[in-house]
């Protein structure tokens, strides 16, 4: 039978080590290396960029929130200044009406009182 170096004989056998594996050629495995510590790198710049977006993502994110927040607390705030004035106006309206109605009938108006008196009273004991 037919020799490996009989069937090429320009082709050379490589070293096997103590457990019959072959070694691995140094300037490729360093090229190997330097090419896994470049893909490395730049892993870690892409790393880098992605968490530099996200947190701005963030503060953009945390100030179109503070400007709703106020944009809203603008909005409650007229409408609680508005809310107070149609109170206020109603009320007096209605102490017009108290006043005008104790001048028309003032004994009614005196009646009235001390009867809400004499309930309160009895209601308290």
């Amino acid at each position: 039978m037919a020799d490996t170096a009989d069937m090429a004989p320009s082709r050379t056998t490589p070293r096997r080590a103590a457990n019959g594996a072959t070694r691995p050629r140094r300037a490729s495995v360093r090229a190997k290396g330097d090419d896994l510590e470049a893909q490395v790198e730049q892993l870690q710049a892409d790393l880098k960029s992605i968490t530099h977006t996200i947190s701005r993502m963030g503060e953009l994110g945390v100030d179109e929130v503070k400007s709703r927040a106020k944009s809203q607390a603008s909005n409650l705030v007229d409408r609680g200044k508005t809310a107070m004035s149609d109170a206020q106006d109603e009320f007096s309206q209605i102490e017009k009406q108290i006043k005008d109605t104790i001048r028309e009938k003032p004994l009614t108006a005196v009646a009235g009182a001390i009867a809400l008196g004499f309930v309160l009273a009895v209601i308290t004991r």
